[in-house]
């Protein structure tokens, strides 16, 4: 067996910083992921129907440093150990389920993005080299955060009923500064992190 290559133009953060290949690594790396996005999980302003939370953060950083491949194995096993009934959801949760209402959580459609967020943001890392600098991450980050919404928002419609404002109000609204400060967040740590490794 062979460890995930890239096939793309511009090395991942993560694979810099550990050059070491192998699947023990690739392990490793994706464990890591998920990981940190379970940790980041936990800070949790409680809204309803979908908390606020530092879970995509994680997403988009994990994306951007793991690659397309990694990153999107890294939040596949984040929302499997999740759906197994391990608490890495927001505050402290498992499970698909609501434990209220024991109906699907209207946030199953942002879980469900997780994966093919970090994997557009990796491929876009990996191809463009987009990571390097303060707007070009944005950019990235940018593109990974319209693709959670692009679940989410539907999936938050088919569960709750919910249409036109009164969706934007309960699944996009709430959101919109915390993502522009997390994505600035994203935009300054990944090229000072580039900036570390280059000295």
């Amino acid at each position: 067996m062979t460890q995930l290559q890239p096939h793309a133009s511009f090395p991942t953060l993560s694979r810099t910083a550990f050059p070491k290949s192998g699947l023990l690594a690739d392990g490793l790396l994706i464990l890591g992921g998920a990981a940190l996005v379970a940790v980041l999980a936990q800070a949790e302003i409680p809204l309803r129907p979908v908390p606020v939370t530092l879970q995509t953060l994680g997403v988009l950083l994990v994306g951007a440093a793991l690659g397309w491949k990694r990153g999107f194995l890294a939040m596949l096993l984040y929302v499997a150990a999740g759906a197994a009934g391990l608490h890495v959801f927001a505050g402290g949760s498992a499970s698909l389920l609501s434990a209220s209402t024991g109906h699907l959580r209207p946030s199953i459609g942002y879980l469900a993005s997780y994966p093919f967020a970090a994997a557009l943001v990796g491929f876009l890392v990996q191809r463009f080299g987009l990571d390097r600098r303060f707007l070009s991450t944005c950019l990235a980050m940018l593109a990974g955060s319209v693709v959670i919404y692009a679940f989410g928002l539907p999936v938050l419609s088919a569960l709750t009923g919910l249409k036109g404002s009164a969706l934007f109000t309960a699944g996009l609204t709430p959101f919109v500064l915390g993502d522009a400060v997390k994505l600035v967040l994203a935009a300054l740590l990944l090229p000072t992190a580039w900036k570390l490794l280059r000295r």
